[in-house]
């Protein structure tokens, strides 16, 4: 099939860690992915790439460049870290938002739209709970809070009929490429730097939350693409809450750091949302057809390995 006859997938934030994947999982789909970002990949990209700020550009550009792309499917995989400051998560979680909507809402051939949300748009929920989508949500974090009204933004316009669009909350992202700003990526980091017999001293928080490879993420993208359901949440997770203590352990083994070097510091953590998640699945096997696939062992420890890797480039 040549690539004129290819569907096109525009995923926006396609050169970050989520969307990588996403564009890999579209390309091996036989689609013709368009990434969109600020800035260009430092690998060979599995995509065709498009320079563009969507702060900086009007919804009536953006509206123009997905329709010369014949864009079949949009992603927003853009996101900004815990790190980010207040202006910067309301621009890309809130303001960019606005603008996609208002450019696909003036699309004559109206793309498909998959928005990707956050399981820290619930807030706190009770231990032993699997919060399901019907949840009310209550974020806690500057974080979850501009996550909750970007994805508000796009269910009340799918709602409204102005746009077709899925939003998929999604847990705690590991795998291959993961960010070293996260608390697997900060681990690696001090695992890699330590001197061979040096202890590695850590504080770890007495929380279990619900991890999800990214290859998991990238397929369940993939399937919301093609579903007929619109202005809905859909939550995807591994569906369990482990204790970062086992997280931390399956890294560890990854890393090959005799356990005993590992020791744990008393001390306050800082607290980077809640100290359970667990979210309820149910709903993507019934209407994506997903489920997870990629053990938790085999996602960590392919993302020490990919780490390694780009250690050594």
């Amino acid at each position: 099939m040549s690539s004129a006859k290819k569907p096109c997938a525009a995923v926006i934030g396609g050169t970050g860690f989520i969307g990588r994947h996403v564009c890999a999982a579209f390309t091996r789909r036989g689609y013709r992915v368009l990434a969109i970002g600020r800035k260009p990949p430092r690998e060979a990209p599995e995509a065709e790439f498009l320079s563009l700020d969507m702060l900086g550009t009007s919804a009536e550009l953006i509206g123009e460049v997905l329709a010369v792309a014949d864009a079949r499917v949009v992603v927003n995989a853009a996101t900004d870290s815990w790190a980010g400051t207040d202006a910067q998560m309301a621009r890309s979680h809130v303001q960019l938002v606005e603008t996609l909507v208002e450019a696909l809402a003036g699309i004559r051939q109206r793309p498909r739209l998959v928005h990707l949300g956050s399981v820290h748009e619930y807030g706190e929920t009770p231990p032993g709970l699997s919060v399901a989508e019907d949840w009310p949500p209550a974020p806690a974090t500057l974080y979850g809070r501009t996550k909750l009204a970007g994805s508000r933004t796009v269910l009340d316009a799918a709602q409204a009929g102005r746009i077709d669009a899925l939003v998929l909350r999604i847990t705690n992202v590991c795998g291959p490429g993961a960010p070293s700003a996260t608390f697997l990526g900060k681990v690696a980091t001090l695992l890699r730097r330590a001197a061979p017999g040096e202890p590695v001293r850590l504080t770890i928080a007495e929380a279990r939350r619900d991890f999800i490879d990214v290859r998991d993420v990238a397929d369940a993208v993939l399937r919301a693409g093609a579903c007929s359901l619109t202005g809905e949440t859909v939550n995807i997770g591994q569906g369990s809450a482990v204790a970062l203590r086992d997280i931390l352990g399956l890294l560890v083994s990854a890393s090959g750091v005799p356990p005993h070097l590992v020791q744990e510091l008393d001390g306050p953590v800082r607290r980077n949302g809640a100290d359970w998640t667990q979210a309820d699945i149910r709903r993507a096997r019934e209407v994506l057809g997903w489920s997870p696939r990629v053990p938790l062992a085999r996602s960590i420890g392919d993302q020490w390995a990919a780490a390694e890797e780009n250690q050594n480039l």
